[in-house]
């Protein structure tokens, strides 16, 4: 058992490791993203972009949520007749804390910066030759759609998280083992053994 004050010490280090990694990840995002975006010419596709990192973001909200209410025990039984992704389940449930806050914390709010870059790039692009009331007016259409979409998306997907829970945890462990055989590592069900 933890002593009280090896607690803080943990949250403090837990903490720290997500905030780094938020920051690189955040940096190899928006440089992918920025360089997708200046080789892109026209409109369409740098929509396509910018749904694409709102829809990212509701993804990831969704399995955030769903992790916090999925419960262990089912993936226990599956993990004992070796099904295919359930150790990794078993993981994202033991670990819903850390989980939760990449998926929800990290990656949210990364796609949500994301995404009000490029829609501010989108505006420069349409309005370059217009007058500053047609750039004000479609800069506040731009921000008022991206975030309409984001928020009803994620309200949408909570939703369904919420009464999905372990079908969508057991759906992200088997594609994290698919991962896992493709890039021959084994972290998620490595750590594993600890739980059992």
């Amino acid at each position: 058992m933890a002593s009280p004050k090896s607690i803080p010490n943990a949250a403090f280090k837990n903490a720290l490791i997500i905030g780094l990694g938020a920051f690189f990840l955040a940096i190899g995002l928006s440089f992918i993203s920025q360089g997708l975006l200046s080789r892109i010419k026209s409109v369409l596709p740098a929509v396509l972009l910018l749904l694409f990192i709102i829809l990212l973001g509701i993804l990831f909200d969704i399995i955030g949520t769903a992790v916090t209410k999925a419960a262990e025990h089912p993936f226990h039984a599956k993990a004992a007749t070796k099904t295919y992704g359930a150790k990794e389940a078993v993981w994202l449930t033991k670990n819903a804390d850390k989980v939760a806050s990449f998926c929800n914390d990290v990656v949210g709010d990364i796609s949500g910066t994301l995404s009000g870059a490029i829609g501010v790039a989108l505006v420069v692009r349409v309005t370059i030759n217009g007058t500053d009331v047609v750039e004000i007016l479609f800069n506040t259409l731009m921000t008022a759609s991206i975030a309409a979409v984001t928020i009803g998306g994620k309200a949408y997907g909570k939703s369904y998280a919420l009464k999905e829970a372990e079908h969508i945890i057991f759906k992200v462990g088997k594609t994290i083992a698919l991962l896992q055989g493709i890039w021959t590592f084994s972290y998620f069900s490595g750590n594993q053994k600890r739980g059992k």
